[in-house]
């Protein structure tokens, strides 16, 4: 290996002198060359791996990015899923659960059985554990949501295969045939008392005719009450199960017993003046879960469109109670 040569002017002999260094002065000028060519390396280290990729860390980068991308895409199908359930869970309650007059699930009963905290320690471990923990658990509501809402249906098919038998029981017709009727002395809603002056709300309708005047019930169901029972006067109600129960007041005569099983269109009574009433007539109820409804909704067997819209009008504008 060859070796710089230094040479040195000297005034005095006015020659170039050879220059020969100590060995310190050598061990410094070496390690400064050592030092110089380390960082320059370590720059160009620095620099190619600041910019140029090797082509394991481009796997790695390309199959990153892949898997976000399904993340985010898992994300987004977990969203439309996620709304499709709810406006099913919707319809159920709102509608179908309605319409078979059932009681809507509960949000206890709809996500019972949902662990709202888990151990995710392992995911949270992982790159991207923030979307991974947001995507599973939205899978977890979707799961529970859909086996709820098969759990449903399942019952709504048990309540469906039931219809014809709930069908018979729904109050459905006129308690007193068309012919007997006089008038409609009174509809549903706020009335005024005929006896003590006072605007109170009448629960039912009542109807005008003469003592002695057939009695029908309006469902099949089973005789409760039959007896006198205060300002009713001689008083039938019946259960029809499904939550309906209907009454009938002012009876002149009771024809059937508790506990005794009626089919719609069965003769149960005739109508009568007795209780608090101002004169003949049968004021009739329909009750669903004990709160009462418009019996005019409740005709729908036994009058024709024309008759039924003749019907409302009639409890719209009958406002003279008798009872």
């Amino acid at each position: 290996m060859s070796h710089k040569v230094f040479y040195r002017y000297n005034v005095t002999t006015e020659r170039y002198e050879r220059v020969y260094p100590s060995g310190r002065e050598r061990f410094y000028a070496a390690l400064r060359q050592s030092t110089v060519g380390i960082a320059v390396g370590l720059i160009a280290f620095v620099v190619a791996y600041s910019f140029l990729e090797l082509p394991r860390e481009k796997s790695l980068r390309e199959k990153s990015e892949l898997v976000e991308s399904q993340l985010a895409t898992l994300n987004r199908r977990a969203d439309q899923a996620l709304e499709v359930m709810e406006d099913l869970a919707s319809r159920d309650n709102n509608f179908y659960r309605v319409m078979m007059q059932s009681e809507p699930m509960s949000t206890g009963q709809r996500y019972a059985g949902l662990e709202r905290q888990r151990n995710y320690d392992a995911i949270d471990s992982m790159a991207d554990s923030k979307i991974m923990r947001l995507t599973t658990d939205k899978l977890d509501l979707l799961d529970q949501m859909l086996y709820s809402q098969s759990k449903s249906y399942d019952f709504l098919a048990k309540e469906l295969s039931n219809t014809a038998e709930r069908t018979a029981h729904i109050p459905a017709i006129q308690p007193i045939s068309e012919k007997y009727l006089r008038a409609m002395a009174s509809g549903y809603g706020y009335r005024r008392d005929p006896i003590y002056g006072t605007t109170k709300f009448h629960e039912g309708m009542d109807f005008s005719s003469p003592v002695g005047t057939p009695v029908y019930a309006t469902g099949d169901g089973t005789v409760t009450h039959a007896a006198w029972k205060s300002q009713y006067g001689n008083l039938i109600e019946l259960s029809h199960g499904y939550n309906y129960t209907t009454r009938y007041a002012h009876l002149s005569e009771i024809l059937v017993k508790p506990g005794q099983k009626v089919k719609r269109g069965d003769l149960i009574g005739k109508v009568g003046n007795t209780g608090k009433s101002t004169g003949p007539h049968l004021h009739y109820e329909v009750r669903l879960r004990n709160q009462p409804q418009n019996p005019v909704n409740y005709y729908f067997y036994d009058l024709t469109p024309e008759e039924y819209d003749k019907m409302i009008l009639e409890a719209e504008n009958a406002g003279h109670v008798m009872d």
